[in-house]
């Protein structure tokens, strides 16, 4: 007899029981037929990836931040160069 073998969204609904709504471990365990250890051990993945997602949305932000600053800095530029061109006329 084999591993069964649990979709990805499975996985993400078991945690949600235990993260998100608050019930403990074993009663999520024996409800869906799953062990304890697999369990934890999916809990923690979870964690990997969505910590892996927060550092690319910290990245994100400060990308969106540095395009803001650079897009105002050539506005401002554009504008002192027709300034200037009409003064030099």
């Amino acid at each position: 007899m084999g591993k069964p073998n649990f979709s990805d969204e499975f996985k993400r609904d078991a945690v949600a029981q235990i993260t998100e709504r608050g019930y403990p471990v074993a009663e999520v365990s024996e409800r869906l037929g799953v062990s304890q250890h697999s369990l934890y051990a999916w809990k923690r993945q979870l964690a990997k990836v969505v910590s892996g997602d927060a550092g690319k949305d910290a990245e994100i932000r400060q990308l969106k931040r540095e395009l803001a600053r650079v897009t105002e800095e050539r506005d401002i530029l554009k504008k002192a160069t027709a300034y200037f061109a009409r003064d030099a006329k």
